[in-house]
């Protein structure tokens, strides 16, 4: 058996499917099938049951024991490879970070990767922009290292760490809006506003409990997935744009500014990837400065 084969399996056993587990490990599905069933002759028994195509692959007795056995394997041989090689000579490649933008998240990303290019100068970095929805199926089908979810999410598939800091919600606006004499937006306030939302549902969510009414009965006239999008509909006063502090540098020179909601609507910020990730040593190596970063 090949090491790489069994990341094969443990790949198809997490993913819960030939498809996603291709997706994962970027090979085309009928080359994983393929392998999978050489490991099964190899073997001489079966290991998966094979569902309809919209249905999870299921474990026989024998593929239950070898995944215990392969998880043992893989560990044994990952931490083998780790002590043997002297990662702190060398550590080059490329790592894949997705956010929506927050730019207290994205200045401490920034922050850990300068650091880290100061050790590491050959680890290059790819950044993804989305809303929380992108960030999520990104990280499941393996596209992303590391993600920055904004608020409560479904971690069952996910390990994280909190980030230093909180955003709040509140809105973007003209200047020169009535509006932007309040210190705060109230639910009073909101209630007859022309207002561009972000199209997550957890929005939805949060500003119906907030505003104390359905959030259909707000006068939503447009929605976004992205905030630098809706930034031209606030310049051009077709409504005012839900959105986190900090998104978006508003300065005294602009023509917008921001109003946070009162009662506070305060959000944690996250940094995400998929349990059971196998870590490039430049992830593994950005993974470890980030928790060097939050270290008091």
């Amino acid at each position: 058996m090949e090491l790489r084969v069994l990341r094969y399996f443990l790949a198809v056993v997490r993913e819960e499917s030939i498809s996603g587990a291709a997706n994962f490990l970027h090979i085309t599905q009928p080359t994983l099938s393929r392998q999978i069933m050489d490991l099964e002759n190899e073997l001489g028994t079966k290991l998966i049951v094979r569902g309809n195509r919209n249905q999870k692959i299921t474990l026989t007795e024998k593929g239950v024991l070898l995944k215990k056995r392969a998880e043992e394997l893989i560990e044994l041989a990952d931490k083998t490879e780790s002590e043997i090689m002297n990662v702190e000579e060398f550590v080059s490649g490329d790592i894949y970070v997705g956010g929506s933008g927050v730019s207290s998240a994205m200045a401490f990303i920034s922050k850990t990767a300068r650091s880290l290019q100061l050790k590491y100068p050959n680890i290059r970095y790819h950044l993804y922009s989305g809303n929380s929805d992108d960030i999520i199926e990104r990280l499941e089908k393996g596209l992303l290292d590391f993600g920055i979810i904004v608020g409560d999410t479904n971690f069952d598939k996910f390990e994280y760490i909190p980030l230093p800091n909180k955003n709040i919600w509140g809105l973007l606006m003209p200047k020169d809006s009535i509006h932007s004499e309040k210190e705060f937006i109230t639910p009073k306030d909101l209630a007859d506003m022309p207002i561009i939302v972000s199209r997550q549902a957890v929005l939805g969510r949060i500003l119906s409990k907030w505003f104390g009414r359905s959030f259909d009965r707000l006068n939503i006239v447009s929605t976004y997935n992205l905030i630098y999008n809706a930034v031209s509909m606030v310049e051009e006063g077709v409504g005012y744009a839900v959105c986190l502090d900090n998104i978006l540098k508003t300065s005294d020179e602009g023509d917008l500014c921001f109003r946070p909601f009162y009662p506070y609507i305060e959000m944690d910020l996250n940094l995400v990837w998929k349990k059971d990730q196998v870590f490039s040593p430049a992830a593994e190596q950005f993974f470890n400065e980030v928790q060097s970063q939050l270290l008091p």
